[in-house]
C-alpha cells in the first residue's frame, strides 16, 4: 500500500537470461522478497524468464511455467513493467532492449559491451519514450559507482577517474607480482578457477575495461565518449622482468582505466600502468576492483569491492530494480549534456618506463640519452645492471607527451647499438 493506504500493484518483471547473473537476480528476489517489498512499497515479481533451452539444468530452481523461449510472451504482456537484460553481448540483446523500450517497458541491464557500442541510441530512445534505463551492474559488479557519479557526486566537477575495473587481469598481475610466474601460467590458473574465459582476449587485451571506462567517463564528464577514441592496450607484453624492475623502482603494475578532463579535452585510455606502492590502488589484489575519483568539492574518493560474480553483480541489478519500483529519480536516462573534445593518445602527457636491450660497450648510454634529449624527453632515472650481450637498460622519464616519446623511440630503434626496445609501460604518480 502507498502512504494513503491504497493498494499498489506489484512490479512485474521480464528477465532476459538465466545464466550466472540472472540466477543471482532470481535468487535475491526470491530470498529477500518480503524485505524488498517493505523497502520499495511494491512487491517484486518475476513473471517470465527468457531462455534459450527450456530443458537445461539451472543453477537455481525455477518453476517451469516461468520459462519461455519466445520474447513476444514478455513484450506483449501488458502486466510486465520492467525488462531486466542479463544475457550479455550485443546481439540479440540490443534489438531485444530496443523493442522493449518501444513497448514502453523500463530497462535494467548489466551489459557493458552493449552500452559502450549502442548506448547512445538506446538511452536516447528511452528518453524519447519516457522510460527508466538503469545500468549500475555494467561496471564493477556490486560497487555502486554509477549511482555515486550520477547522484552523490552530481554537485562536483570530476577531473579524474582511475580504476582497476577488470578482475581477471588484476588476478593475473597479482599472481605474477607475488610469485614471479609468467602471464601464461597465471592465466591458466585464472581459467582453472573460473576467473577467465576459455577465450580471455576481452579481458587480457583490455576491451572489457575499455567498455566500462567509456560508461564511467561519459557519466563523469557529461559528454558521450567514442569507443574508437578510447586507447586500449592489454597485458600481453608484461613480463616478470618488468615487474621486478618496477619493484626496484617502488612501483606496482596494474591494468588501469584512466579518464581525465583537461583544458584541451578528455583523455580516455586503458593500459598497463606502474603506480607508486603508496597509492591506494596498488594494494588492490586478486579479483577485486577499485575506482579512484577526484572531484573539485569532495576531493579524493575510492570505491572498492568485488567487481564480478553472480551475487555482487545481481546486487547491483536489484538496486536498479528497486529504483524503478520506487520510481525514484528523474526518468531521463542519458546524463551526457555536453559535447566535449576527446583527445588522441598522441596528446596524452604522462611518465614512462622503458626497457631496452643494447650492446655492452662504452658510449651506448650517451647515444640513447641524446635521442631522448633531442625529442624533449627528460629522464628521471636509469637502471643499468649486469654485463654481457645484450645488456638491459631501464629508463623512467619525467612527464612527456606520447608523440614526443614515440619520436624518441623511433630514433633509438635505428641506433646500431640497440638490439630491441623490449617494453614501454606508462607511469602514473611518483614513487
Amino acid at each position: 500500500m502507498d502512504e494513503r493506504g491504497a493498494q499498489v500493484e506489484p512490479l512485474k518483471i521480464g528477465l532476459l537470461g538465466l545464466g550466472t547473473v540472472g540466477s543471482g537476480v532470481f535468487q535475491i528476489i526470491q530470498k529477500n522478497g518480503e524485505e524488498l517489498a517493505q523497502r520499495t512499497g511494491r512487491k517484486l515479481v518475476i513473471k517470465k524468464i527468457l531462455v534459450r533451452d527450456l530443458t537445461k539444468k539451472r543453477a537455481v530452481e525455477v518453476p517451469p511455467e516461468l520459462l519461455t523461449t519466445n520474447l513476444n510472451e514478455i513484450l506483449d504482456d501488458p502486466e510486465i513493467d520492467l525488462i531486466v537484460e542479463v544475457m550479455g553481448g550485443v546481439d540479440p540483446a540490443s534489438s531485444y532492449i530496443r523493442r522493449s523500450i518501444q513497448a514502453g517497458k523500463h530497462i535494467v541491464t548489466a551489459n557493458k559491451e552493449l552500452l559502450a557500442k549502442n548506448g547512445r541510441e538506446l538511452l536516447s530512445l528511452a528518453d524519447e519514450k519516457g522510460v527508466h534505463f538503469h545500468f549500475e551492474a555494467s561496471v564493477a559488479g556490486g560497487i555502486p559507482v554509477i549511482k555515486a557519479l550520477k547522484e552523490s557526486l552530481a554537485a562536483n566537477q570530476v577531473s579524474k577517474i582511475m580504476g582497476i575495473i577488470n578482475g581477471t587481469t588484476n588476478y593475473i598481475l597479482t599472481k605474477m607480482t607475488a610469485e614471479g610466474v609468467s602471464l601464461e601460467s597465471a592465466l591458466m590458473e585464472a581459467q582453472a578457477k573460473g576467473y577467465a574465459e576459455a577465450d580471455p582476449s576481452s579481458d587480457i587485451d583490455g576491451y572489457d575495461a575499455a567498455y566500462k571506462l567509456l560508461i564511467l567517463g561519459s557519466i563523469a564528464f557529461g559528454s558521450r565518449l567514442d569507443l574508437a577514441g578510447v586507447y586500449t592496450e592489454g597485458i600481453r607484453k608484461v613480463t616478470p622482468v618488468d615487474l621486478d624492475y618496477g619493484r626496484q623502482l617502488g612501483y606496482t603494475l596494474k591494468l588501469l582505466a584512466i579518464a581525465k578532463e583537461t583544458p584541451a579535452g578528455i583523455e580516455a585510455r586503458v593500459h598497463p600502468t606502474f603506480i607508486p606502492n603508496s597509492h591506494p590502488l596498488a594494494s588492490v589484489s586478486d579479483v577485486f576492483n577499485a575506482i579512484y575519483i577526484e572531484g573539485d568539492a569532495v576531493g579524493e574518493l575510492m570505491f572498492y569491492g568485488r567487481g564480478a560474480g553472480d551475487l555482487p553483480t545481481a546486487s547491483a541489478v536489484c538496486s536498479d530494480i528497486i529504483d524503478v519500483a520506487r520510481d525514484s529519480g528523474a526518468k531521463k536516462a542519458c546524463s551526457c549534456l555536453h559535447v566535449k573534445k576527446q583527445l588522441p593518445m598522441a596528446n596524452t602527457v604522462t611518465r614512462y618506463y622503458i626497457r631496452i636491450s643494447v650492446q655492452d660497450s662504452p658510449g651506448v648510454l650517451g647515444q640513447i640519452a641524446q635521442k631522448f634529449g633531442a625529442n624533449d624527453v627528460s629522464l628521471q632515472s636509469v637502471i643499468q645492471q649486469g654485463r654481457g650481450e645484450p645488456v638491459p637498460l631501464v629508463f623512467v622519464t619525467h612527464e612527456v607527451s606520447e608523440a614526443n616519446l614515440e619520436r624518441a623511440i623511433s630514433g633509438i630503434k635505428a641506433l646500431d647499438c640497440v638490439y630491441s626496445v623490449d617494453n614501454i609501460i606508462r607511469v602514473e604518480g611518483e614513487a
